[in-house]
């Protein structure tokens, strides 16, 4: 056997691209990411013997650890065994994928929904099935990787509007391709920003313009509207929303993703979505434990009542520390720092003193955006939100 540890190194080999990426090495140097923890409990966790409150979290209403929730994943576990090790399209389709499906699409108000192993596939389908060579996508530059690798990946004509710029929406419109289709793609909630996408103008001006209309909800799904229903809902737009698409790993304690529209559209999204054909199937226990999630979102409304609770109060801790949280709006809060250094010794204070949170800087992130990504959860106790209060106030004196 070739023993490629022993290869000759190319002076230009993409290895020693890699070896020498000056990203990696500030990564691998500050360690702000890949953190592995050994254990959670609730909100906490445990990165060896060090004790953490998980305040950056997507884990919105508190599911991930529901007795129902799990009972429901070992059940499907028991039932079906651990994958149904294939595509949808061929050997992998189970009644438990129709059974999630129907009931997705009927909470959303949609006539069809089909689910994915993941919700970056699933974002990313929405984008790729739909869009056609001669089509124009009109995208908030905002939106998420996922959405952005569909667009990348399929042969339509870009552009790019001002993030929840009703006004540079309309403005680029201008510029859609003659005779193809025109498509807006924009998010629900912006989970870096905590901004709601000022969806009623946008869909106003897409109606006028024959534009299909794309909502990613991922952060929007579990946490607007009634029940959870997301953001088309909490805005009276769910008609006017041609596909909502988003995330079964926040709100609904799972992984994977789901796409919901009209029938139609998800057939065709059958017939032709690469990342639905030849993708393996979403596992039995994580859509047993989606269902039991969505099914709480109905039964036990005392989940998203909390969870908004613990926002106002936290968005009253942070401002009144006079915190930046640029505007959110949502349980996704950033602090903004504004400057890299600051922002990460404001990160790793935090951590050393017992909270961990995600740090974000440019290019993720706008120049002068350097800031802390932190989300509440319906899991906080008054504890808890008593020692964010305490810690922001040290680390904050201490920074600044």
């Amino acid at each position: 056997m070739l023993n490629l540890l022993k290869r000759p190194k190319c002076k230009n080999s993409l290895l020693e691209r890699c070896i020498k990426d000056p990203i990696t090495a500030q990564r691998l140097k500050y360690q702000p990411y890949y953190h592995h923890f050994d254990r959670q409990e609730g909100a906490y966790v445990w990165k060896g013997n060090k004790k953490m409150l998980l305040l950056s979290s997507n884990d919105y209403l508190g599911l991930n650890s529901h007795p129902k929730v799990i009972e429901a994943g070992q059940r499907g576990l028991s039932e079906w065994g651990s994958s149904s090790t294939g595509a949808r399209v061929a050997n992998g389709s189970r009644r438990y994928h129709r059974r999630l499906e129907e009931k997705l699409a009927a909470f959303l108000g949609k006539e069809d929904c089909h689910v994915h192993a993941a919700g970056y596939l699933s974002c990313m389908s929405a984008l790729q099935t739909f869009a056609q060579r001669g089509d124009t996508i009109f995208v908030d530059k905002n939106v998420h990787s996922s959405l952005w690798t569909g667009i990348h990946t399929s042969p339509a004509q870009v552009e790019k509007f001002s993030h929840n710029n009703a006004q540079s929406f309309e403005s680029a419109l201008q510029y859609a391709h003659p005779k193809g289709a025109k498509l807006l793609v924009f998010e629900g909630v912006y989970s870096m920003e905590g901004h709601i996408a000022p969806a009623q103008e946008f869909l106003s001006i897409a109606e006028q313009q024959d534009c299909f209309s794309i909502l990613d909800d991922a952060h929007g799904f579990g946490v607007l509207g009634q029940q959870g229903r997301g953001t088309a809902n909490h805005l009276g737009l769910t008609d006017q929303v041609d596909i909502i698409c988003g995330s079964l790993s926040k709100s609904l304690a799972s992984t994977g993703g789901f796409i919901a529209g009209d029938r139609a559209l998800i057939e065709y999204l059958r017939t032709h979505s690469k990342q639905t054909l030849f993708s393996a199937a979403l596992s039995p226990s994580q859509a047993y434990c989606a269902e039991a999630a969505l099914q709480l979102l109905q039964d036990e409304p005392q989940h998203l009542e909390r969870l908004w609770s613990n926002t106002a109060q936290y968005k009253k801790i942070l401002n009144g520390l006079k915190l930046d949280t640029w505007g959110s709006e949502t349980p996704a809060t950033p602090v903004v720092i504004g400057e890299k250094l600051k922002a990460y010794r404001f990160w790793q204070a935090l951590m050393e003193a017992g909270i961990f949170t995600t740090i974000s800087i440019p290019p993720a992130v706008p120049p002068k955006k350097d800031l802390i990504r932190t989300a509440i959860s319906a899991k906080h106790t008054q504890a808890d939100l008593d020692f964010i209060a305490e810690t922001f106030d040290q680390v904050s004196r201490k920074i600044f």
